[in-house]
């Protein structure tokens, strides 16, 4: 199975040395990252623990996007990654080296015959796989409009709360001790490490406090759209 997704470039890691590309290829090509707002090409990766991965195809790309993110850390924070499961890296690393015209050992594969009649099918090849790329795309968008729409609807919600009933508040003021114990009441899974989470990460900001409910999202390793989603609904509640 593979899946589409936007990844944080902190949580991705390559097993090739950054030392493999010129410094000025990748300085560049991170300029451009950051000025189109993206790759264009995305990574392929496999998960290697929660919310941590490994570049399986797109290694150049990566440490363009990881040069991006050090030039401009919220431009070049996310990037466009293919997820694919383990059982299928080997899979997928003999397609990804055949449409590059390699083996999986990294020999260059030598001219076939009627190489001619090839190309036209790697071309309709690359338009499926583009086509493919574009139907992810907006599948990802969609979903991600739907969450923010729930977003807005619960944040439209909250104001009409007292404030020790405004979850963002919670979130900025209880102690680590107190994240811990409402998180359980709320049936939280992991509810104690991510309480500590919670409180690192509110500790690293300016105003030691979150702007808004995507900006926990995005701070607290571990914590997606469906917890952040349940914690509002729950302690909007209580």
């Amino acid at each position: 199975m593979m899946n589409f997704s936007l990844v944080d470039v902190k949580s991705i890691t390559s097993n090739e040395p950054r030392s493999n590309f010129l410094e000025a290829d990748l300085e560049n090509l991170a300029d451009i990252i950051i000025e189109t707002g993206g790759i264009i090409r995305p990574l392929v990766v496999k998960m290697t623990g929660v919310e941590n991965y490994t570049v399986v195809d797109g290694h150049f790309e990566y440490y363009a996007a990881v040069r991006a993110r050090e030039k401009n850390p919220r431009q070049g924070e996310m990037v466009n990654a293919f997820v694919i499961a383990p059982k299928l890296e080997d899979l997928v690393v003999k397609q990804v080296a055949s449409l590059k015209g390699i083996d999986s050992s990294g020999k260059i594969i030598p001219p076939q015959p009627e190489t001619t009649k090839l190309e036209p099918r790697l071309a309709n090849l690359e338009l499926r796989l583009e086509k493919q790329l574009n139907e992810f795309k907006s599948e990802f968008l969609q979903e991600r409009q739907r969450i923010d729409s729930q977003f807005k609807q619960l944040e439209n919600l909250i104001p009409q709360k007292s404030e020790q009933s405004n979850p963002l508040s919670l979130l900025n003021t209880l102690d680590k001790d107190e994240l811990s114990i409402k998180l359980q009441r709320s049936r939280i899974p992991g509810a104690e490490k991510l309480a500590k989470g919670i409180f690192d990460a509110r500790s690293k900001k300016p105003k030691q406090k979150f702007e808004d409910y995507r900006d926990v999202v995005k701070s607290v390793k571990n914590l997606g759209d469906k917890t952040i989603l349940t914690i509002i609904d729950e302690w909007s509640r209580s």
